[in-house]
């Protein structure tokens, strides 16, 4: 039967044909339109990040856990920008002179670097939860913690990356094969999907009751303190919060 049968030694045209997903073998101006802007906003994206990781590192004044999350949300960028680089190499009318082993490879970097960004954003929300929530303006997380986090960060987006090539993908199943990613199992994409989705749901949830909170704690504060100078003081204080919950969404705008 065909789905006991393996196609190692087809051609990415071959996966590509039976979905139907037709790619031109001739450059065309619509093809050097999408690889000019694709690389022109990778260098962008490298340059702009290159620079934040420079500022956190040479600054003391960012040597702090939740700067440290920030620089690795850039490593993360970083990382995409050299994905898409690659990707720009080899798509359009390259895709077709690509083996199976490049094609997984460029579409590995895409997964990893995705899955790095999204989990990131989560560590960086669940940095902010802890200090907003504890009323003090970096966590008191240490050093160790913070390296072991964005190491255990990469070693989930490398595996994420890396589970198509090792087996979990259609070449022995081409009726699992998906319209998308040729060569990729539906189960895959849908599994990948709902984790991504999974973890960007926490980080909304984790800046919504940040959000809720600190919207209730000014209430409560406002209405129990009667002194001038004291209103003053809560006010400022909450409007302090809010720009520390704020401040991991702007710093690499102002870097």
């Amino acid at each position: 039967m065909e789905k006991h049968q393996c196609y190692y030694n087809e051609t990415i045209e071959f996966f590509y044909n039976r979905s139907d997903k037709n790619i031109s073998t001739v450059w065309k101006t619509k093809d050097y339109m999408v690889v000019s802007m694709g690389l022109t906003v990778c260098f962008v994206v490298m340059l702009a990040n290159i620079l934040v990781m420079t500022a956190i590192i040479i600054n003391k004044r960012f040597h702090y856990p939740i700067y440290y999350l920030l620089g690795n949300l850039a490593a993360a960028d970083l990382f995409a920008g050299i994905s898409y680089m690659y990707l720009m190499f080899h798509t359009g009318p390259w895709t077709m002179k690509l083996d199976q082993k490049q094609w997984f490879l460029r579409q590995g970097l895409l997964d990893t670097s995705l899955t790095a960004s999204v989990a990131n954003l989560l560590a960086v929300a669940v940095e902010r939860h802890q200090t907003i929530f504890t009323m003090q303006l970096h966590s008191k997380m240490t050093n160790q913690r913070v390296i072991f986090l964005i190491v255990s960060i990469w070693l989930v987006a490398i595996l994420l990356g890396l589970i198509p090539s090792m087996g979990w993908n259609c070449v022995c199943d081409l009726k699992g094969c998906s319209s998308m990613a040729p060569l990729y199992s539906r189960s895959y994409l849908i599994f990948w999907g709902v984790l991504n989705l999974f973890t960007f749901t926490i980080m909304v949830g984790v800046y919504t009751h940040i959000f809720v909170y600190v919207k209730r704690k000014t209430l409560r504060m406002s209405q129990h303190t009667s002194h001038p100078k004291q209103k003053e003081t809560v006010v400022n204080l909450m409007k302090t919060v809010t720009m520390i919950l704020g401040e991991s969404e702007s710093f690499k705008n102002k870097k």
